[in-house]
């Protein structure tokens, strides 16, 4: 009998958990139904593929020397790519900030604020773009240009400490890797669907169904109340994020 998991793996462990069981598994579908040249991406990752694009973030931020202590703020729509960059910077040891205070880094898909001022980096949400639409000045990295030239492999050279910063919330309220909120439970194993409003709560759903070696699908932008039974049933969907 399926039983629901209590707790939810340290963000830095839950690639690790599903490298050394299922690698090649899907654990990451995407369906963009955000207005814009996107609308209508389906993108599928599994774990392996997955670490290269976290290994590859990772190498950006520690360019950046963030680490333990550091803050980077995540300003992208809750898509697949919001996903790898959280991840990276829970590997380097720094905090993801989903808030709009001051932070070391900016990660961000709205260009304006790419471009404000500070170092930053686009990114860009197609999955096979190779630059972003806009011209992009030196103290911006380019995500869809630039980020493929980083190595596929990582090696923090700082580990965290359990109260080292891990997130600050959308309302400012700071977290450490020891006092994260827990996100309700899954069943382990479950194929988990999930229309996250924000990417908090996308990194919810992502902790609470990889923690349960389950997988998650997430449709991005979709109409409040939408009807998107026939796809999480062609997805083979056991439990629906609420």
């Amino acid at each position: 009998m399926s039983t629901p998991t209590p707790k939810p793996l340290p963000p830095a462990e839950l690639l690790p958990h599903l490298l050394a069981t299922d690698p090649a598994a899907p654990r990451l579908t995407c369906y963009d139904d955000l207005e814009g040249p996107t609308r209508g991406e389906r993108i599928e990752l599994s774990a392996r593929v997955l670490d290269k694009w976290v290994s590859k973030a990772a190498n950006v931020l520690a360019e950046h020397d963030l680490g333990p202590g550091a803050f980077v703020r995540l300003a992208v729509a809750p898509h697949w790519r919001a996903v790898y960059w959280a991840l990276a910077t829970w590997t380097v040891g720094a905090a993801v900030a989903l808030d709009d205070a001051v932070a070391d880094l900016v990660v961000t898909d709205d260009a304006p604020l790419a471009l404000a001022g500070g170092p930053a980096v686009l990114v860009t949400r197609a999955s096979l773009a190779r630059r972003a639409a806009v011209e992009v000045p030196w103290d911006v990295l380019d995500d869809a240009k630039d980020l493929a030239t980083h190595p596929d492999a990582f090696t923090a050279l700082e580990e965290p400490t359990p109260d080292d910063p891990a997130l600050r919330s959308i309302d400012g309220a700071v977290f450490t890797r020891d006092s994260l909120p827990v996100p309700r439970s899954v069943v382990a194993g479950a194929r988990v669907a999930a229309v996250p409003a924000t990417t908090g709560e996308l990194l919810d759903a992502v902790r609470a169904s990889w923690s349960a070696g389950g997988s998650l699908v997430i449709a991005v932008g979709s109409e409040p109340g939408a009807d998107l039974r026939d796809r999480w049933s062609t997805e083979a969907v056991t439990e629906i994020w609420r």
